[in-house]
């Protein structure tokens, strides 16, 4: 199977990054690639970057559904554009907040999200919301670091991923932790180390999710919301 990585921004470093992650954890007869759209913010942190990254990403789906790609993964926390894509892709298109939340609802009973800057705090609540996982989030911190700082200065940004993390066990009682930014995704091997506690990268949680619904055989529904948009005259 051919699974196709898409980090909405256009910094490559951090597509990347997540793509190493990626790499890790996929089964031997899988192939992920992975790209960034050109024109799309450097990062995506708050709505007006989420609207100008979604057309460059779903412009890639479409490249990928001529390929043959048989599943997505969006890799942004605020899973952008994720109901758009489902309806110009085949098969399964997967965000990795959402299948952050699903690993995190399944391993734990209550876990909390760690994001990057308070104001992704709003949109991630929203996510979790629209998830059903209200009951079992306690939390959603942030440890003010902006997206690209933590590729500038990762040995601070896993200092201040511990601290909150430990903070969440402590005031929270937090069972779990999901790393709420594909940038942080490196690190997440080394803060379960140093916690103890079950940390969740969304973009590892995304490609074994993406491989067990194409190995299943399943697609994404065409029947009403996901359906493929109406040719327009």
């Amino acid at each position: 199977m051919h699974i196709r990585l898409i980090n909405p921004n256009s910094t490559a470093s951090m597509t990347n990054q997540a793509l190493e992650s990626a790499l890790r954890v996929k089964q031997s007869g899988t192939e992920v690639s992975a790209v960034n759209p050109a024109n799309t913010p450097v990062s995506i942190e708050g709505g007006a970057d989420e609207a100008m990254a979604v057309p460059g990403m779903l412009e890639e789906i479409r490249k990928g559904e001529r390929l043959g790609i048989e599943a997505y993964v969006i890799a942004c926390f605020d899973d952008p554009g994720l109901h758009a894509a489902r309806e110009v892709a085949r098969g399964p298109v997967i965000g990795i907040c959402q299948a952050a939340i699903q690993v995190a609802m399944t391993i734990s009973r209550r876990f909390s999200i760690i994001t990057t800057l308070p104001r992704s705090i709003p949109i991630i609540e929203d996510l979790v919301g629209d998830y059903g996982a209200d009951r079992h989030c306690r939390k959603v911190r942030a440890i003010n670091l902006p997206v690209l700082g933590l590729e500038d200065d990762p040995a601070m940004a896993e200092q201040l991923l511990i601290r909150e993390i430990e903070t969440a066990k402590q005031q929270d009682r937090a069972e779990a932790i999901i790393l709420g930014c594909a940038g942080m995704s490196a690190l997440c091997d080394r803060l379960r180390e140093a916690t103890g506690v079950p940390v969740i990268d969304g973009v590892t949680a995304a490609i074994k999710m993406a491989e067990a619904l194409v190995g299943a055989g399943y697609v994404t529904s065409k029947v009403n919301a996901y359906d493929y948009p109406r040719v327009k005259g």
